[in-house]
């Protein structure tokens, strides 16, 4: 509910100083604000003038955060710093379930970048959730066909 509340009072802030005021609610927001600014951010006429706050969020530790980065959003990311983020999910075991047009924008350098960081887990014992896992097997099937 408080998330609604605050996507509904960004909604109403002016648009000619839209992008400015997000950025500085996000800027000085907690992380739960930082959280509610990130998911109304489709809901808001930014575009990519929300990326800054997008890698911001990815770089934080917050897994809340990187999710909320990858939402619909996560469009205006260029490629290369979209496959980040998705590296820094599987690395932090954030679901790639909500990682908004995964299978559309997953590509065979994500798979190369997947296939390492699975080649470091196997030599340290560890294995890649299954998610990531099933994301390698479909990007592997599709260079196959």
């Amino acid at each position: 509910a408080d998330e609604a509340a605050r996507a509904l009072l960004l909604a109403a802030l002016p648009p000619e100083d839209l992008t400015e005021r997000v950025a500085a609610l996000y800027a000085e927001g907690t992380a739960d604000e930082k959280l509610a600014v990130l998911k109304a951010l489709p809901l808001l006429p930014v575009g990519a003038e929300a990326v800054p706050l997008l890698r911001d969020a990815i770089r934080t530790n917050d897994a809340r955060l990187l999710r909320a980065a990858l939402g619909r959003s996560a469009r205006h990311l260029d490629q290369a710093a979209w496959r980040q983020a998705v590296l820094k999910c599987v690395f932090t075991g954030v679901p790639l379930d909500g990682v908004h047009g995964l299978d559309d924008r997953a590509d065979a350098e994500l798979a190369v970048m997947l296939a390492g960081l699975a080649a470091e887990r196997a030599a340290a014992g560890r294995a890649v959730p299954a998610d990531a896992a099933a994301l390698l097997d479909r990007l592997t099937q599709q260079k196959e066909a």
